[in-house]
């Protein structure tokens, strides 16, 4: 309740002050490129069971995200960098394991102007970010679906959100960034529901990098979505052996068998990509197979109801009668469930995510 209070109360402050819930000028909206753009890098960063990453592009820089609030590793690794501005930081949505240190980017780093949805929190994480960015006068801003932004020759586009409800995961500012030719999505910890609002919102959302939401996590990623963004590469961002689970077996398999080439920093470090807009190398730490060791496809007689849904045509009612009908001896079993025929075995088998025993 202390915590609460005192978030108010501050909230108030602000608000009365002006300075951080409202901004000085327009934000980075149609800002002349200084130079040429001579190429951009973008660093998936490890940060262990938490998520940030670092773009560069001739002389410009934004973070999505700065880790998580017990560790120095963002800071460290701008540090290392030599990085010393940053033209736009963004906190997703208010998680100490998205926002965890960037008071101390603030507070560090010459910072033109922080973004956020708008979503409170009374963790101590959210109140110090709040208290520097106002002691240092840093720019705020709360991007809405639809608004573009031009940093140097990137293009930024906000999917997400229409609007701040409190929902502090779902309503993850999400991008679509273009630099030339390619095209990145990054979608914080959004969930099924928020990407297929994004789906029906009639934006463009295809890319050749996805970022998948929630650190790999089957409360994201859903197969429309997959369909929507079509990535060649997909990239997560989790802890070795997290106690979440994360990245979810089905989810990495779901990516792969979209066509996706899978990294993740529990597995390979920090991950960079380089483009010159045209084409793009993927560069990670150290080589390794996300989820190793664990099968690449659905088994029908193990997969729980969430893994079963991840297969196209699947929805809860086939799912519960799946898991009342196996096991099943082949794929070719399934005719047996009420509902599905030939044309949506078809399908099925053509998506390639279902097996029986792991083949």
């Amino acid at each position: 309740m202390k915590k609460l209070q005192l978030l108010v109360s501050l909230l108030v402050v602000l608000l009365l002050a002006g300075c951080v819930l409202t901004t000085n000028s327009e934000p980075q909206k149609q800002k002349e490129a200084k130079n040429q753009a001579a190429g951009l890098k973008v660093h998936f960063i490890d940060v262990g069971q938490a998520d940030s990453t670092l773009l560069e592009l001739d002389g410009y820089t934004m973070l999505i995200d700065a880790g998580d609030w017990n560790s120095t590793a963002v800071i460290d690794y701008l540090k290392e960098q030599n990085i010393e501005k940053i033209d736009i930081a963004v906190g997703t949505h208010p998680d100490s394991d998205h926002i965890g240190q960037l008071a101390d980017v603030v507070e560090n780093f010459d910072v033109g102007e922080v973004w956020m949805p708008g979503n409170e929190s009374s963790s101590d994480t959210f109140i110090r970010t709040l208290k520097a960015i106002d002691s240092t006068g840093t720019d705020y801003y709360e991007p809405r679906t639809g608004e573009t932004f031009d940093l140097g020759e990137l293009e930024i586009e906000v999917l997400y959100p229409e609007e701040a409800t409190g929902k502090a995961n779902e309503e993850s500012i999400s991008f679509r960034l273009t630099y030339g030719d390619v095209r990145f999505v990054f979608t914080g910890d959004s969930g099924i529901k928020e990407e297929q609002n994004m789906i029906d919102s009639g934006m463009k959302l295809d890319a050749d990098i996805l970022h998948l939401g929630h650190h790999g996590s089957n409360t994201s990623t859903s197969n429309a979505f997959l369909k929507a963004v079509s990535p060649e590469v997909a990239i997560y961002s989790a802890g070795a052996d997290n106690s979440y689970g994360h990245p979810h077996a089905e989810v990495i398999a779901a990516a792969e068998n979209a066509g996706a080439n899978v990294f993740g920093t529990d597995v390979n470090g920090t991950i960079i990509v380089e483009t010159d807009g045209k084409t793009y190398s993927v560069s990670p730490e150290r080589q390794g197979t996300a989820v190793e060791g664990k099968n690449r496809c659905l088994d029908l007689n193990k997969a729980s109801s969430a893994e079963l849904q991840e297969i196209e045509g699947i929805g809860p009612a086939f799912a519960e009668d799946i898991m009342k009908e196996r096991p099943f001896k082949t794929i070719d079993d399934l005719l047996d469930i009420k509902g599905i025929g030939k044309g949506k075995l078809k399908a099925i088998k053509q998506q390639g995510l279902a097996c029986v025993g792991g083949n």
